[in-house]
């Protein structure tokens, strides 16, 4: 372990106290995003039949779950075109 990196984790870990206004607004601007992303995916997989989803259901709804990278992967690979 480099000396940069304990130093670090000596670090006192920001609090939303401490946040400026900016830092508090694009904080929750991303969290708000985070939310409305994973709420489309789990609401597209809710009305797509088992047959127009690659992959077991409940596997992409648990996969959903990841912060950004499952709803991305769900909307990427885990929806079946309509072709």
């Amino acid at each position: 372990m480099t000396k940069q990196s304990k130093k670090r984790m000596k670090q006192k870990k920001q609090t939303w106290n401490d946040m400026s206004p900016g830092g508090k607004t694009l904080a929750s601007v991303v969290g708000v995003a985070q939310i409305v992303l994973a709420t489309s995916a789990w609401r597209d997989l809710a009305k797509r039949s088992a047959a127009q989803v690659n992959g077991p259901k409940g596997l992409w709804a648990a996969i959903i779950a990841i912060n950004w990278v499952g709803p991305i992967a769900y909307f990427v690979k885990g929806r079946r075109s309509n072709t």
